[in-house]
């Protein structure tokens, strides 16, 4: 059993606690001094062994674990799981803990059990624990299996079997004239056109289809730990041309060197230059062969670095607790030169309105300016170029210093303009616009006013609010912005993410926006990491997915036979976690999958009418801490020390969102 006697203490400094656990190799208790910083305090221990995580909110409820406790912000709580199923609300604890100037309060119950006298009690209660694990142990699994399957959408909690591939598929892959698995390269001519991905069609349940399939032979029973790529193991520089889309075919080997034949295989891309970052599309077929495209615009010539991460191995990544099967190896790092070359691509052009109905964005960031002396303000922002520095046409419009990336700046299959307070004042006056999502939503609603709406004295919104707010220079412009946090139908909890629509009273006050004499005019929505966290496997959140897809619908038809216009739907892609939260419960692969299946759901409501694809924007800078917190990209400018060490962090990905979004809200 575990037991812990924190100490009372100020804001933003370590707490000290005490941890008793029970020893399963000496039977003794043992005594654990553990020091949690802030801004969370979390720690818990194996079932089998010590594992600590003072400093990141990671390893909680394991699905071995048999006790856990987490202190996060004034609350203590202790959860009994058992192995292989929750006794208690375990989910509900896991990921992280808002960072709050608050003060640990400290019941004097906990003063009592530093008391020696009465340790005994610890030894009698943990005799108890292990006798009822016995008796919990000894129920036949069948009625363990029907009371957890008539439990919360029928779901398999006893046998979660999670995974996914990536969002991206073909059809199983076929023969063709080249060995994938052999020495002869395979780079497919290039294309004179930008590289380019869709939804797959019957996205859910083609992938149920490929989680539940049986394997019983080794090239399916075996994991992948390499890969082979014919055409980049050469061990040279690489060169390809700029601007065509280079396609290489690779393998997945397992440990004896073997090809596998089943994919689900989750592979993190990343391709970078001093000017480019982009994340190279992977497409799964299914048998063990994948493959990779590769391009860079003829004015970015230049060396480039190839990175291939394998993050998670046949469909591990979607599991109730992903981090016992992180793989997390990089399997190749590739210098390629692109030369340039005669190739002309299309040019972009800047955002219209249809331009947000494609669902799967594959963008890229570019760099137009560079401030080697730049260094952090005492606000914590980097004002690396002149407000007025113009954007390089034809990646974006606008001035780029507004965006404080030191030169930074995304674009996909068209290019954003960036806005001025003028502009962004002239698009959104008289409007009414409402966010339904996770805290994401929360920090880009602050920077848009920050940053872009010249309403500096705002420092944050709460998870819920609905509020008008005024153009300083000119008061008679105005905007309402409605923001309802969907992580929990209760604002202050966390971790129930769509199935908060099963609360009624949560229902009624989403219905109530909609059922006034004017109604918001676009709406943005995401599903959110507490999903990730929630959700037992990708059938129940299938599940869930339908039911908040239906409620959404069931809105937007009342909204119609009241004879109002239908408002604007856009659904903005969950982010992919960064850095140490690449291994969590909301991890990149099953975010990515995730929001691909809550978007099919809607699109099949009528719901959704365009597509923010916060995921390709986020993932190139995912892959540590510097631009994120692991679950946030848009904290607020801090002259403090982050979670990678350094002080500060950049802010700018999250601000490319805010301007993204007012293209959508704006383009004709």
């Amino acid at each position: 059993m575990l037991k812990a006697f924190p100490f009372v203490s100020n804001s933003y400094r370590p707490i000290t606690a005490t941890l008793l656990s029970l020893s399963h190799t000496t039977s003794k208790l043992e005594t654990h001094l553990v020091t949690c910083e802030y801004p969370a305090i979390c720690f818990s221990l194996s079932f089998t062994h010590q594992v600590l995580f003072p400093r990141e909110n990671r390893h909680l409820c394991l699905e071995d674990t048999l006790c856990v406790l987490v202190c996060c912000r004034r609350k203590i709580a202790t959860f009994a799981v058992l192995e292989g199923g929750f006794v208690g609300g375990c989910s509900g604890v896991v990921a992280f803990c808002d960072a709050m100037p608050e003060k640990v309060v400290i019941s004097p119950q906990w003063a009592l059990w530093s008391i020696p006298m009465l340790h005994w009690r610890v030894g009698l209660l943990t005799a108890l624990v292990m006798v009822g694990m016995v008796v919990v142990w000894s129920i036949d699994g069948c009625t363990v299996k029907n009371i957890i399957q008539a439990w919360r959408y029928q779901q398999d909690y006893l046998a979660v079997k999670s995974h996914t591939p990536n969002l991206t598929f073909v059809s199983p892959y076929s023969p063709v004239n080249f060995t994938v698995y052999g020495k002869k390269p395979l780079l497919v001519k290039g294309h004179a056109s930008w590289v380019s991905s869709e939804l797959e069609p019957n996205l859910t349940s083609n992938l149920i289809a490929r989680w539940s399939a049986r394997g019983g032979e080794p090239c399916k029973d075996s994991k992948a730990v390499e890969i082979a790529i014919p055409g980049l193991d050469g061990g040279e520089v690489i060169e390809l041309s700029a601007g065509d889309v280079h396609e290489f075919g690779f393998q997945a080997l397992d440990d004896s060197g073997k090809p596998l034949c089943v994919g689900g295989d989750y592979f993190e891309t990343d391709l970078s230059g001093d000017s480019w970052k982009s994340r190279p599309l992977v497409k799964d077929f299914s048998n063990g062969s994948y493959l990779i495209s590769l391009q860079v615009h003829p004015d970015f010539d230049g060396v480039y670095n190839l990175t291939i991460i394998l993050l998670y191995r046949h469909f591990e990544g979607l599991k109730f607790t992903p981090w016992r099967f992180s793989y997390d190896q990089m399997l190749r790092s590739v210098a390629i030169r692109f030369y340039k070359s005669s190739v002309r691509l299309p040019e972009l052009q800047g955002c219209k309105a249809s331009d947000f109905d494609r669902d799967v964005w594959i963008g890229r960031w570019t760099r137009h300016g560079k401030n080697d002396d730049c260094t952090i303000g005492n606000d914590g922002r980097y004002r690396c170029l002149a407000p007025d520095f113009p954007c390089q046409a034809p990646w974006c419009d606008g001035s780029l210093g507004i965006l404080e990336s030191n030169g930074w700046v995304y674009s996909t299959h068209c290019s954003f303009k960036l806005y001025s307070a003028e502009s962004a004042w002239n698009c959104l006056k008289n409007r009414w616009i409402f966010f339904w999502g996770d805290s994401n939503h929360v920090d880009t609603i602050r920077n848009l006013l920050n940053f872009v709406l010249d309403l500096p004295e705002i420092p944050s919104v709460p998870r819920r609010f609905d509020m008008n707010f005024s153009n300083p220079r000119d008061p008679s412009q105005t905007v309402r912005i409605t923001s309802i946090f969907n992580g929990h139908w209760n604002e202050t909890q966390n971790y129930l993410g769509l199935d908060s629509l099963k609360d009624e009273g949560f229902q009624d006050l989403l219905k109530k926006y909609f059922s006034e004499d004017t109604i918001p005019d676009t709406v943005v929505m995401n599903s959110g990491l507490h999903d990730g966290v929630h959700w037992h496997n990708i059938r129940a959140f299938s599940v869930g997915a339908d039911y908040a897809a239906s409620f959404w619908g069931d809105v937007m038809k009342t909204v119609k036979q009241r004879g109002l216009a239908w408002p604007r739907v856009f659904y903005r892609n969950t982010i992919a976690t960064g850095g140490y939260a690449r291994s969590l419960a909301f991890n990149p692969n099953k975010m990515e999958v995730f929001n691909g299946v809550l978007l099919e759901k809607l699109k099949q409501a009528g719901v959704v009418s365009g597509v923010i694809d916060n995921f390709d924007m986020t993932f190139p800078w995912h892959f540590d801490n510097r631009c994120n917190d692991g679950v946030h990209y848009g904290r607020a400018p801090a002259k403090m020390k982050w979670r990678d060490g350094q002080i500060g962090h950049q802010y700018f990905v999250d601000l490319m969102l805010a301007h993204v979004l007012l293209n959508a809200l704006c383009a004709r």
